[in-house]
């Protein structure tokens, strides 16, 4: 059923004198989705935090195989006076305790869906909204996975003295990346050099048994090699094999439908003698590499190392297009860091009525 409510009301973007108007809109269920399928993304690709995960297909997937079954979706969105789509806020409720939609396992990245020089005044008017008698009952926000440069960091503090509403913030966890400036040999001079000539060694073992990158290419069958992926993904670990539910592959599904559709899907495999022994599944989107995950065959080509070598060929195809960052998204696992990845940080945000 589909439930919406809005009202309008003006407020003042921080460290702007003039007023502007904002129409405020509560959309409760998934019905969002589609109501907002023209417009979505072309907010995302302008907003302060624009990453694969606030897009469209994965929102919509994620709450659709990965959300809760007993939480409630409600998303506010803000309008100018001439109708332009400002901000996209998408929460879920559980037991009065609101989260971004996509908190927290299988999402990296998240926050406000806006530009940077509206978010002051989007972030009031969300807040405004959720306080309204429209909104339903919660009683705390738990705001997950949050990067170091939002603006959000600045403004929820503020927004939330101002409301005598507590706040606090802390360290969620790391993403290690590797900054890529330059050539695949000039990232490999820039290497550990124990590092390095462990790496050129594995890789000069795989060049000799024959092993081959493939990329699934834009007229490929996304769906076999999606299957094809899991079945590398669930053999990898038993921990990984245990992770993947079938929410979680109709996941993995659904989004690399839309990403290979829309050209930022990279989906590699490693083929000795023409099976396939390892695999990563990227996305290739704005000027970074996002490694959202990985399988492995250890019974049949354990020797070969190609775990390390996949990801060592996705790092020398990100430096050859002139990709920025190579990002290994959450979590501190050791070999990040010997590839020379840094950390960076994500953010918890916490707020409380009082």
């Amino acid at each position: 059923m589909r439930d919406q409510r809005n009202f309008t009301y003006h407020t003042s973007r921080l460290h702007v004198k003039y007023k502007i108007a904002m129409k405020i809109e509560l959309h409760n269920g998934d019905h969002v989705f589609d109501l907002l399928a023209d417009e979505w993304d072309p907010l995302v690709t302008q907003s302060m935090t624009n990453t694969p995960f606030q897009r469209l297909a994965y929102q919509r997937a994620w709450w659709q195989h990965c959300g809760p079954g007993e939480g409630s979706l409600h998303t506010v969105t803000a309008r100018e006076a001439n109708g332009r789509l400002t901000a996209i806020a998408c929460f879920y409720n559980i037991d009065g305790v609101l989260y971004f939609n996509g908190c927290t396992q299988e999402t990296d990245y998240l926050d406000l869906i806006v530009t940077e020089e509206n978010a002051a005044a989007a972030w009031t008017a969300v807040l405004d909204c959720l306080g309204s008698s429209d909104f339903p009952t919660w009683q705390a926000m738990d705001l997950c996975n949050i990067p170091a440069a939002s603006l959000t960091r600045q403004i929820l503090p503020s927004e939330a003295a101002s409301r005598g509403f507590l706040h606090e913030e802390s360290v969620h966890e790391v993403c290690p990346i590797i900054p890529l400036s330059t050539t695949f040999e000039g990232y490999l001079e820039n290497m550990d050099s124990k590092q390095r000539r462990e790496l050129q060694r594995k890789l000069r073992r795989a060049d000799a048994a024959d092993a081959a990158l493939h990329l699934i290419g834009p007229d490929e069958d996304v769906t076999q090699a999606v299957d094809d992926f899991l079945e590398l993904l669930q053999k990898s670990t038993f921990e990984k094999r245990d992770w993947l539910t079938d929410g979680r592959r109709a996941l993995f599904h659904d989004v690399a439908r839309a990403a290979h559709q829309d050209g930022y899907l990279q989906l590699l495999f490693m083929e000795v003698d023409g099976r396939k022994a390892a695999t990563l599944f990227n996305f290739d989107y704005n000027n970074r590499i996002w490694v959202y995950n990985s399988g492995l065959d250890p019974v049949n080509f354990s020797s070969l190392s190609l775990g390390v070598v996949i990801t060592a060929k996705a790092i020398e195809v990100a430096a050859e297009h002139g990709r920025a960052e190579f990002d290994f998204l959450r979590g501190n696992e050791t070999y990040k860091y010997r590839f020379g990845a840094q950390d960076t940080i994500i953010y918890r945000q916490q707020i409380r009525k009082s």
